[in-house]
């Protein structure tokens, strides 16, 4: 109407200001209320609805009846209806003033399709089994350098701990519980459906060591498109004995049909040193070791110590992470590349870590599409230099921990190396002839520790349907894995643990898994009823740790500082590296689901799998089958309207374990290379051999509950399971007088029950805000209800100088021991007749290290452009134990000990050995007689409870304007990751790991301390 009287006024037929006043009545008399109410499929009044004007910020939401009202709506206006489950709906207002619509479920979001054992995708509904997805931007929205850590907290019913050695470290994840005495209770990784290999390097212990890394740091987290977490053997049991301790799956990303596409992300993480223990700098030595003047001396004490040499000794560690992902493709061919590359200098100085990823995957389709060829290729080189690590011996943190006070720290740091005429080389400068001390400068600068990993992993993929609804795949894959383990000591550190000449510890191994399997699927829709059968064989091959190893120790080598083969003494011996082993496995599988109208559904799986290493026990062949049932309630009931979804589902299984290699009929092995004419001999198997071994067996039982409410806004995914292990492999001594030493049975019941829930909730979602949240809790009850019950003071484990984690019948997996006071009847510390505190005469269990509870809380926001996510992570119950603190009591350089001797005395509740009362001890006494290694560890176990703000990420998202943008899409966020706790009585962070093996975890004999990093993320998609 506008352009009309425009056209009339240019010709003069209309004064200017009755055509002002006509424009204005018309704009004004567009603006008005449209009223209207929304509904759902059964035309019920959906609450709840945003509806928004497209374009701005009016909107409003409906009401509990689903009626909605929005004011100044103008003609032109487009009103834009989402709620979640619900397909976005934009209508046109045009000249209405009430407007009805109806909401169309989102199918995505009712049908979710997840990825299960082999790589099989399935309804989520129909699954009998708990499962949990988590995607893989989620994954690397903080910018983790390892996959697994960033699961931590967002997945129920994973224990996860990480080694405390920096970029390319091991990790340990645990699902419902450990399982088996001797074998591994870690979960099964899965690419794409075929097992990887994830072996463990050596650990650190008590006396020392360095974390060696595991499989896992070879996959780019940018290559990950998903993970599935399949938690109990229900739902792995395809795998096989593998499988028995769940999987956790890795779902890579592939080439996508349409115009090139490129991915960029680049990070940069700083990481700070955290966690350090609290130290003293007024007390000092009287010339010795220790920072402490005995009783009776005159007291060391000074305000001008240095301060700051501990804190300024770390560094601040910096990671930077590039990678690009490249795909493409049309409708017969795809192809996905990616490269990355990871370059990181940890927080203690001369430590570097530097990998390089590159991956490849492609897809063909060929036939008339009946066949497709598929392959990937994954290559990854990583090298790892000084990598921390733990322990007494040829540690700097021992030196620089427990330095006296009075000394000058700079001395020693300018002049760690003094040269030593008479040897004609340098020397540690150090004051202490301690075994357990270095000059923390020497052992960064003179003992250099290489490790390096090459890998290759490959597989090829042949499917063809051959005719409807039957297809046949095949597939092989090959993983392999070049190591390198290079230790160098430098002749003139401490004498101790290093030889005259210099100690070289040098490692070099394959690792090689060859896996191979076919799989025919059928999958059919009979009127009512769903068919998916499948039938497969598989075989693998693995060859591990298959090299050669060799260490000096502390006989010297034959001249110094020249670490090669040829410099090695004629008495050391070169050997096959210790974990040697060569298997072979072939399975049988077979899984038939059955669906009737789409609510009720039933599986039934078997396994038969033949092992080598149960060769000519008779027991090689084993069969382990499992069913399970589930029922949509709410799809076969007419429920409340509150509820969306409703299912329950229960289910059976039995799975096996087998023995490691060369149990059976064990090998003999060449033995010492003799005297100077290098004659040397056969060393005979010492144990009996085991030829009627049985698998370990594991019965597992599985109930849940998944629901969905108020359109589906809010969801809970609920599991109790219970299981039995059994037939455990245990080793005892062998009878005196039968030339072995060790012999094998199967014995043993170990228990673990528990629950999982996972609550979900979305309580905001508008055009320009949103709000996700998710709880993930769980709880696992772990017994040994049996070992040998012929021998019931049997156990597993023993006293590790001081603590110990034992396994025995009727208690816990990694119960803790350690030694207390002793006490008379009345809980008095009894003291000896020099005032000292004595210790009990045997062990006593104080907890269990493993947690009660996992409690992961996580939360997604939105707000226009911009984003954030927020993890909060909390273990609650179970123990932890520092054998740093005592030896800093010890040595009197805690923040403890000075308090103490501040206030002249520490409290105690005590008795003389004639019965006299006695309510303080001198400092000097109580630490002396508590700290240190193999004392009295009571005071030193510490509650594992902690509550840590696990992950912060804020970012704005850039949108791509124009015809012709330079890019789709661009980010860039702040990431922080282990910022702080709300909640934590350890004085080390228990979750850090000084070692990822079984008898170590939350325990801390002097490992790196605990870091926070934050840093900055971009992301380019072109």
């Amino acid at each position: 109407m506008k352009e009309k009287l425009l056209r009339a006024l240019g010709k003069g037929m209309i004064p200017l200001v009755l055509v002002l006043l006509l424009t204005s009545l018309s704009v004004f008399a567009q603006d008005r209320t449209v009223t209207g109410k929304v509904t759902d499929e059964k035309d019920q009044g959906l609450p709840g609805v945003s509806v928004t004007v497209k374009g701005s910020t009016r909107g409003t939401n409906a009401d509990a009846e689903g009626n909605y009202s929005l004011t100044a709506v103008k003609d032109g206006d487009v009103l834009v209806f989402s709620s979640i489950g619900y397909l976005k709906q934009e209508l046109s207002v045009g000249s209405r003033s009430s407007l009805d619509v109806k909401m169309v479920p989102d199918a995505a979001n009712l049908e979710e399709v997840v990825v299960t054992a082999l790589g099989i995708q399935r309804d989520k509904k129909a699954l009998t089994y708990a499962t949990q997805q988590i995607g893989g931007k989620e994954l690397r929205q903080a910018a983790n350098t390892n996959f697994v850590d960033a699961l931590n907290g967002k997945a129920a019913g994973i224990d996860i701990k990480v080694s405390s050695s920096g970029a390319g470290g091991s990790t340990r994840a645990v699902l419902r519980g450990n399982k088996s005495l001797q074998g591994s209770s870690e979960a099964l990784y899965v690419i794409d459906g075929i097992p990887m290999v994830n072996n463990k390097g050596a650990q650190p212990g008590s006396y020392g060591g360095t974390d060696g890394g595991d499989g896992l740091s070879a996959i780019n987290p940018a290559d990950i498109e998903s993970i599935s977490i399949l938690r109990g053997a229900n739902a792995s049991i395809l795998y096989g004995s593998q499988g028995a301790n769940g999987v956790i799956l890795i779902t890579t990303k592939k080439g996508k049909e349409g115009k090139l596409s490129v991915d960029f992300n680049s990070s940069a993480v700083l990481e700070k040193v955290s966690g350090l223990p609290k130290f003293q700098y007024r007390y000092g030595t009287v010339g010795g070791d220790y920072s402490w003047t005995p009783v009776g001396t005159p007291e060391v004490k000074s305000d001008n110590y240095q301060k700051d040499y501990i804190e300024d000794f770390f560094r601040t560690g910096t990671t930077f992470t590039n990678s690009v992902g490249i795909t493409g493709g049309n409708a017969k061919t795809s192809v996905y590349f990616s490269y990355a590359n990871i370059s990181s200098n940890g927080v203690m100085p001369t430590n570097t870590y530097r990998k390089n990823n590159f991956s490849f995957r492609q897809s063909t389709k060929m036939l008339n599409d009946k066949m497709t060829i598929s392959s990937g290729v994954i290559l990854s080189s990583e090298v790892s230099k000084n990598r921390p690590g733990a322990g007494y011996y040829n540690n700097p943190l021992t030196g620089l921990y427990l330095f006296a006070r009075d000394r000058d720290f700079n001395n020693y740091k300018d002049n760690y190396a003094v040269f030593n005429e008479a040897r004609n080389m340098d020397k540690m400068n150090w004051y202490s002839t301690e075994e357990k001390q270095n000059n923390p400068y020497w052992e960064l600068n003179k003992d250099p520790k290489l490790q390096s990993y090459k890998r290759l992993i490959a597989n090829v993929k042949l499917s063809y349907d051959i005719v409807e609804n039957l297809r046949f795949d095949v597939r092989a894959n090959i993983d392999y894995n070049n190591v390198l383990d290079d230790k160098r000591y430098a002749a003139g550190g401490n004498s101790v643990s290093v030889s005259p000449n210099g100690t070289w510890a040098y490692a070099k191994y394959t690792d090689q898994s060859i896996y191979t399997d076919g799989i025919l699927t059928y999958n059919k829709s009979l009127g009512d009823f769903s068919l998916t059968a499948l039938a497969g064989l598989s075989y693998q091959k693995n060859k591990y740790f298959d090299g050669m190893t060799v260490n000096n120790g502390t006989v010297s080598l034959q001249y110094p500082n020249v670490f090669t083969f040829a410099n090695m003494p004629y008495n050391v011996i070169f050997n096959n590296h210790p974990d040697y082993s060569n298997t072979i496995k072939q399975g049988a599988f077979a899984n038939l689901s059955l669906g009737y109208k789409d609510f009720l559904f039933l599986d039934l799986a078997g396994r038969n799998d033949w092992a080598s290493t149960l060769a000519l026990t008779g027991n090689q062949s084993y069969f382990y089958p499992s069913i399970g049932g589930s029922a949509v309630i709410s799809q076969m009931l007419d429920l409340p309207k509150a509820i969306s979804l409703l299912k329950v589902r229960a289910s059976f299984s039995q799975t096996a374990n087998e023995v490691p290699y060369n149990r059976v009929l064990p090998l003999s092995t060449i033995g010492g290379a003799g005297g100077p004419s290098g004659i040397g001999g056969i060393n005979r198997p010492t144990q009996v051999p085991f030829t009627n071994l049985k698998p370990e067996k594991i019965v597992a039982n599985e109930y849940g509950l998944e629901s969905k409410f108020f359109h589906n806004k809010l969801g809970l995914d609920f599991t109790y399971y219970s299981g039995a292990s059994t037939n455990q492999f245990l080793s005892l001594a062998a009878p005196s007088g039968s030339g072995y030493t060790t012999y094998y049975v199967n014995a043993g019941r170990i228990e673990n029950s528990g629950f999982e829930l996972t609550l979900t909730a979305e309580p905001f979602r508008t055009d320009h805000f949103s709000w996700t949240t998710a709880i993930n809790a769980s709880q696992n009850k772990n017994k040994i209800v049996e070992l040998i019950a012929s021998n019931p003071n049997y156990q597993v484990g023993g006293d590790n100088e001081g603590f110990a984690s034992i396994i025995k019948a009727g208690g816990s997996f990694n119960d803790v021991y350690i030694y207390k006071f002793a006490r008379n009847d009345a809980g008095q510390i009894i003291l000896d007749k020099n005032g000292v505190p004595t210790k009990a005469a045997t062990q006593t269990i104080v907890g269990n290290v493993n947690p009660k509870l996992l409690l992961g809380w996580t939360n997604n926001l939105t707000y226009r452009n911009f984003f954030a996510s927020v993890l909060v992570n909390g273990k609650f119950g179970g123990v932890a134990f520092s054998k740093t603190e005592a030896f800093l009591d010890s040595y009197g350089v805690s923040e403890r000990s000075a308090e103490a001797r501040d206030a002249g005395s520490v409290p105690i509740n005590a008795v003389t050995p004639e019965g006299a009362a006695v309510t303080s001890i001198a400092p000097y006494t109580y630490y002396s007689a508590i700290g240190d290694r193999n004392k009295i560890m009571e005071p030193y176990v510490y509650s594992r409870t902690n509550v840590r703000l696990g992950q912060f990420v804020i970012g704005y998202n850039f949108k791509s304007k124009g015809t012709n943008p330079v890019f789709k899409d661009a980010s860039i966020s702040f990431v922080g990751r282990n910022l702080f706790f709300f909640y934590k009585k350890a004085p080390f962070d228990p979750e850090q790991a000084m070692s990822t093996n079984n008898s170590m975890t939350s325990t801390d004999v002097f490992g790196l301390p605990s870091t926070r990093s934050y840093g900055l993320n971009l992301k380019f998609s072109f």
